[in-house]
């Protein structure tokens, strides 16, 4: 019944014109099927700024506000806020983020990035604590933490980032090791290829289909995990209702209850397991 249920597990799977006035610099370029593409490294911004703005907390200038709360909101945490969104909410002020881009950039409160095959060009902020670590970083570096950034919480190969970064694998290797004792990065292993490395911001929580769900443990298949919510189910399909039937809620409102679980289970998952017996 146990191979049952892993072998059924393991199938589930949960335009407008630039204004004249922003110019963006790239560095490194990246190479995919014989097309050099170069990402973005920083963006120089034409107009001069004669204005300082604090790193942390509210000020005197409203549209910056605006413009870190939109930053700040939770959707928006790992791959950044679409420069095509930003334009569509800020409208006629779009032109004014320039001295706020430019300011939050050289306090590396600011990173850009554009997702893989897409000409698109995402922003993402930074807290002060993050901002603090990659303050030092080079060119190389930024870039490789900006194409780790944009894979979101499903992390990225290490042999992709060698290709979208085209920065020597030796290099790489220095660099990784520099953003994972910043812990601004950490590696991540997927259950569907455990000899393989990929990486991730390190705050993120890893997708279901790489960590496998609360189905595995380290990586492996938990059948004794499996087998005891299995038992548990069984005993509240016979003891709950006087044996008469019991529904899916009924039965994960008892797992919370009498806390079997180490981890937190969804319907869905509950409806998984109910479907193995």
């Amino acid at each position: 019944i146990i191979s049952v249920l892993s072998t059924s597990l393991y199938c589930i799977t949960m335009p407008p014109k630039r204004p004249p006035s922003i110019a963006i610099a790239t560095a490194a370029t990246k190479r995919r099927r014989g097309t050099a593409i170069k990402p973005i490294v920083s963006m120089a911004v034409s107009t001069s700024v004669g204005t300082s703005y604090q790193d942390d907390g509210e000020d005197s200038n409203p549209l910056r506000n605006e413009f870190l709360q939109l930053l700040s909101a939770p959707q928006y945490k790992g791959r950044g806020v679409a420069n095509s969104a930003l334009k569509a909410h800020f409208g006629d002020k779009y032109t004014q983020l320039v001295p706020i881009i430019n300011e939050l950039t050289r306090a590396s409160r600011l990173t850009m990035s554009k997702a893989n095959g897409e000409n698109e060009v995402y922003f993402s902020l930074l807290s002060a604590v993050e901002a603090s670590k990659m303050q030092g970083l080079d060119a190389h570096s930024k870039l490789v933490y900006q194409v780790i950034e944009s894979a979101g919480n499903k992390g990225i190969w290490t042999v992709d980032i060698r290709v979208q970064t085209n920065i020597p694998q030796a290099t790489l290797t220095k660099i990784f090791k520099q953003l994972e004792t910043r812990k601004l990065i950490k590696p991540i292993k997927a259950v569907t290829a455990k000899t393989k490395k990929l990486y991730m911001l390190y705050d993120l929580v890893p997708a279901k289909e790489i960590t496998g769900g609360p189905w595995y443990t380290e990586g492996e298949f938990d059948h004794e995990f499996i087998a005891e919510l299995r038992n548990f189910i069984i005993m509240c399909v016979r003891r709950m209702n006087r044996g008469k039937g019991v529904s899916i809620q009924q039965i994960s409102d008892k797992m919370v209850q009498a806390n079997v679980s180490r981890v937190q289970l969804s319907l869905e998952e509950v409806r998984q397991l109910v479907q193995t017996l």
